[in-house]
C-alpha cells in the first residue's frame, strides 16, 4: 500500500481488482485493456493508475468492485498437478480442482509437481505473505520415502543441518517412521521454504526422494481429507496459523 495525497491509502488499479478476489493481476490487466473498468465513471485503461481506496468508485462492466469475503482453503494436492494458474504444456493445475469455487485464490507457497499433500490457498494476500515469510519460521512437515535405507547417522545429519548449494540448512526435526528392506520412511519438519528443499536435503545425505507428501503446516494437519479435494479452514485454524505478533496487533479476528 502506498500513501499519497495527505496519507490516503492508494493502490494500483490492477492490484485493487486482484485483491477484491475477482481474478489474477493478469486477468485485471486484460479487463483494463479491454475497456471494462471505470473509476468514478471515467474509463481507465492504465493498469498502474492509482486508486484512492476510501474515495474512488471502481466498476467492472458497470458493477461496483468491492472487497470479497476472505477465503482460506486446505487442498489435498495430488501428485502430477502444478500450482500455477495456467500451464503452457497443458499439464493439470490445482485450479482444475477448485473450478466450482467461484472466487479467485492463490497458493500459499508452492508444492512441486511430484509432491502431494497439504496446500493452502487464499485471497487474503496479507495472510499468505505472513505464512510464507521465513522470518516467522512456520513449520512444514513432510512424509518422505527415501530410495535407500537411512542410517541413524544420516538422520542425525538432517537434525544438525546439511550443506546445500545455496548454503546450510537449519536443523530439522526428524522421526523415523519405518524401514523396509529397501527403503526408509521418515517424517521431516523444516522451517524454511527453499526451492525443492526436502529433496535436496535427502540427496545431500546420499539418498533420493521417491515419494514426498506434505502433511502439516504450522500445526494444521491434512487429516483424512481425500486426495484431490479441499475444505475451508475454520476461523480458529486461520488464527492459529497467524504469527503471534500479528495476532496481538489485530484488534479482532479475520472476518468471514
Amino acid at each position: 500500500m502506498n500513501l499519497k495525497n495527505g496519507q490516503r491509502p492508494l493502490k494500483t488499479l490492477e492490484r485493487v481488482l486482484s485483491k477484491a478476489g475477482l481474478g489474477s493481476r493478469t486477468d485485471a490487466r486484460k479487463w483494463i485493456g479491454a475497456g471494462r473498468i471505470r473509476v468514478n465513471g471515467k474509463l481507465i485503461q492504465t493498469p498502474d493508475h492509482w486508486v484512492d481506496l476510501e474515495r474512488d468508485r471502481v466498476t467492472l462492466d458497470g458493477q461496483p468492485v468491492r472487497a470479497g469475503k476472505k477465503i482460506y482453503l486446505l487442498l489435498n494436492k495430488p501428485k502430477g498437478y502444478i500450482t500455477s494458474y495456467k500451464d503452457p504444456e497443458g499439464r493439470p493445475t490445482v485450479y482444475d480442482l477448485i473450478q466450482n469455487l467461484g472466487r479467485w485464490v492463490v497458493p500459499v507457497g508452492r508444492l512441486d509437481r511430484d509432491t502431494s499433500g497439504l496446500l493452502l490457498l487464499t485471497n487474503d494476500t496479507h495472510f499468505a505473505e505472513l505464512i510464507t515469510n521465513p522470518d516467522y519460521k512456520i513449520s512444514k512437515t513432510y512424509l518422505v520415502k527415501a530410495s535407500t535405507p537411512l542410517s541413524d547417522e544420516q538422520l542425525d545429519q538432517l537434525r544438525k543441518g546439511v550443506m546445500l548449494q545455496d548454503g546450510p540448512t537449519q536443523p530439522a526435526t526428524v522421526r523415523r517412521v519405518r524401514d523396509s528392506g529397501k527403503y526408509s520412511f521418515v517424517e521431516l519438519t523444516i522451517r524454511e521454504g527453499r526451492n525443492r528443499q526436502v529433496r535436496r536435503m535427502i540427496e545431500a545425505i546420499g539418498s533420493k526422494v521417491l515419494k514426498l507428501v506434505r502433511t502439516e503446516i504450522g500445526g494444521l494437519r491434512i487429516g483424512d481429507l481425500p486426495i484431490g479435494t479441499y475444505r475451508e479452514l475454520l476461523p480458529g485454524e486461520v488464527r492459529s496459523l497467524m504469527p503471534a505478533g500479528d495476532r496481538l496487533h489485530c484488534p479482532k479476528p479475520p472476518q468471514f
